[in-house]
């Protein structure tokens, strides 16, 4: 529970998918329950749908540690089956600090047991500075997400992403930080088939417009596909005009055990990052360890353990750029 306010504690930009999707109420009586779509658009199988675009690389992003510094603290606490709240505590040189006050919502409109709507997730610090997420599905088929980010009493970031789910596919349609009294802002059309069961292969195209934009409007496509095995997972999208290269390839060795790579290239800058991590599930010892290491010389480690049979979760995070010569070390506790 608590790892779903963890993650709504950083900043949201118009480049970062939205926050993951928290733990769901029990299902709601049949009188609530929405009423099955037209016979016309039969449910979405969630075996034949691809999923969305910005999650191509999420199974591999996942065994990565999100490693962090100084002292962490949250408390969370859930006031009924739809609402939560939480209160977060860090002390950081390098990483924003400070009490952090926030609130989940999940709203009894369910789809599957998974999941259900409106989602409302926000945190806020005694500055007024606010992070809000909101996530809605109108039907099975179509969901929206709301982010705003607002800093100093003006609203710095947001974004607004509709998805549409077919039977093998998702188009996606964002547009983040529109002004219309500078004429600037940035449109993403997203698009993804599954082509065959393990091969799935997808479009994006990105336009930003404003003044400060040479030519004063910009267009990049980018190409990308995914190639899934029985426990093996490679994704790739590249840019040909910009000369970007992301590729990712995950391992599920065993249920305790994942390995993955990742490789960022720029022909541009004319630089290469390549990342290989793992991820140990120790089920005895309630203890979850990640770590990376990439060709910058950069390792970073976080290691997570229940604290059984308190709801207590412990946290220690290292980090070393033996390059720069920088090294950073956190530790955390999450009750709840």
């Amino acid at each position: 529970m608590g790892n779903v306010h963890a993650a709504t504690s950083s900043a949201p930009s118009p480049n970062v998918p939205a926050p993951p999707i928290p733990s769901v109420p029990p299902p709601v009586p049949p009188s609530q329950q929405p009423q099955p779509e037209s016979p016309i658009l039969a449910p979405v199988d969630s075996a034949l749908n691809p999923g969305t675009f910005e999650d191509l690389h999420k199974n591999c992003k996942e065994v990565f540690p999100q490693v962090f510094e100084g002292g962490k603290l949250i408390i969370s606490k859930g006031l009924s089956s739809h609402f939560q709240i939480s209160h977060t505590l860090s002390l950081a040189t390098f990483q924003p600090s400070g009490y952090r006050f926030g609130c989940t919502y999940v709203g009894t409109k369910q789809f599957s047991p998974q999941e259900a709507f409106p989602i409302l997730i926000g945190d806020i610090d005694p500055s007024g500075n606010l992070n809000a997420n909101v996530i809605h599905a109108f039907s099975e088929r179509l969901r929206m997400k709301c982010v705003a980010q607002i800093q100093n009493n003006k609203c710095v970031a947001s974004q607004f992403t509709t998805d549409y789910k077919g039977s093998d596919f998702t188009a996606s349609l964002t547009a983040g930080n529109i002004d219309p009294v500078s004429s600037s802002g940035l449109l993403v059309g997203q698009y993804l088939q599954r082509v065959t069961s393990s091969l799935s292969l997808g479009a994006e195209l990105l336009h930003q417009f404003g003044p400060q934009i040479p030519g004063g409007q910009i267009s990049v496509l980018s190409l990308a596909g995914r190639l899934t095995g029985d426990n093996w997972q490679a994704s790739a999208n590249i840019s040909p005009l910009a000369g970007n290269l992301h590729a990712c390839y995950v391992h599920k060795i065993s249920d305790q055990l994942s390995v993955a790579t990742e490789l960022e290239t720029s022909m541009r800058l004319q630089e290469s990052t390549a990342t290989i991590g793992y991820q140990v599930e120790i089920p005895n010892a309630h203890t979850t360890f990640k770590a990376q290491l990439d060709t910058n010389w950069c390792i970073g480690a976080v290691m997570e353990k229940k604290l059984q049979p308190f709801p207590f979760t412990f946290a220690l995070s290292g980090y070393a750029n033996h390059v720069k010569g920088q090294y950073r070390f956190g530790v955390g506790l999450i009750v709840g």
